[in-house]
């Protein structure tokens, strides 16, 4: 296969072998079991918290790992690899809360929140999404309304990965003429409710929740950042949060390529593997490409993150990075489907799962239809029309 380890230090290696490591041992074995009992095991937290996956780039000082971007990217891309649904769990609650804490909150939220979700101790969600706002996150409903030195937050959210574990709902909200406002709400704020959402197509492991929010009482302190710049903290964990993705894709895709090619050459059909028939070899051919194309797109964007180059500047990067890795990640899962035959339909073997979680890739923090008009807008300096 093509080499993974170009412009790897020792220690990224080295970090992506113990994530691979602990992905084969305790997650691919049971990851078939979750998606159909459609809940992830919850120790799993504490034992990403142990590994020190969910603290990767947070400063040491509040129990995180001292590494750069592209580190996270790797253990990102196996913990994709061996299932979307844990991959989920880190990427919001490490890659959309904690790291925003880090980088927009006062230190005695940092000291409050920070330890407790590198440990593992406490999950985070990122709420956001509602009902009737999606891509249109700027028209969102929830209010915060001043009451001397509270906030009383009304309104509701949907979509919401680990909405039903948080400690944490790092919440955004309309403040009057003021615009949008984060905040930092416990989930055990009176008012505060979490309905899980079952049938989901993919990531049937993963808590994804619905929000209710009946005027939730939070102190100022719990503000994150200054009032009315909330929407910009959104948008810029967003561009973060997008790499993460991509890397996610890009697990997804290697673990239906390494399925494929194992499955052809042990299935035969006319007295040969049918790894031996060109057609099998276009579609695994096809699939590496892709693979590749897509790994090498989100350790660039990763790249220009740790030489410092900020949110604004890699936010196209980031965009081109996720879209293309999710839709390989579909792409992908789909022929190495077709490699199985009809045997891919059936849970018996994984591609179908691949699939079903690869799917959902391309709807989630920006769907590719955004993607493409955040590249479209930079190519030519021009809002498109909706």
């Amino acid at each position: 296969m093509f080499s993974r380890d170009f412009g790897l230090t020792q220690t990224q290696r080295d970090i992506r072998t113990m994530a691979a490591e602990f992905v084969d041992t305790e997650i691919v074995p049971c990851s078939q079991e979750w998606d159909r009992a459609e809940r992830v095991d919850s120790a799993i937290v504490k034992r990403l918290g142990e590994l020190g996956f969910l603290g990767l780039t947070i400063p040491e000082q509040y129990g995180g790992v001292d590494v750069d971007v592209l580190s996270y990217v790797l253990v990102t891309e196996e913990l994709g690899r061996g299932d979307s649904s844990v991959r989920g769990i880190v990427s919001v609650s490490l890659g959309l809360v904690a790291k925003t804490i880090a980088a927009h909150g006062s230190e005695e939220q940092k000291q409050e929140w920070l330890p407790q979700l590198t440990s593992g101790d406490a999950v985070g969600c990122f709420a956001l999404t509602e009902p009737g706002t999606g891509s249109d996150a700027a028209s969102l409903s929830t209010r915060a309304v001043r009451d001397g030195d509270d906030w009383v937050i009304s309104g509701g959210k949907m979509f919401i990965t680990n909405g039903t574990w948080a400690k944490v709902a790092l919440t955004f909200a309309r403040t009057g003429e003021m615009g949008i406002t984060a905040f930092l709400v416990p989930t055990d704020s009176p008012g505060f409710t979490a309905s899980e959402i079952h049938g989901k197509l993919g990531l049937r492991g993963q808590a994804t929740a619905e929000l209710g929010y009946d005027a939730v009482r939070v102190p100022d302190s719990a503000r994150l950042g200054q009032v009315g710049k909330g929407l910009g903290i959104a948008l810029g964990t967003l561009s973060r949060g997008r790499i993460s993705v991509a890397a996610g894709a890009v697990g997804v895709a290697q673990a239906s390529l390494d399925a494929a090619v194992r499955y052809s050459t042990e299935r035969t059909q006319f007295g040969k593997p049918i790894a031996s028939f060109q057609l099998v070899q276009e579609l695994l051919a096809d699939s590496a490409v892709d693979v590749m194309a897509s790994r090498l797109l989100t350790h660039q964007v990763a790249r220009m993150v740790d030489a410092g180059v900020g949110p604004k500047d890699y936010a196209v990067d980031a965009s081109v990075a996720k879209y293309h890795a999710s839709e390989t990640a579909v792409r992908v899962s789909n022929n190495c489907l077709q490699v199985f035959g009809g045997y891919g339909f059936i849970d018996e073997y994984p591609v179908g799962k691949y699939l079903r979680d690869a799917r959902v890739l391309t709807l989630y923090e920006g769907t590719s239809q955004v993607q493409k008009l955040i590249i479209g807008r930079d190519l030519t300096g021009v809002d498109a029309m909706f």
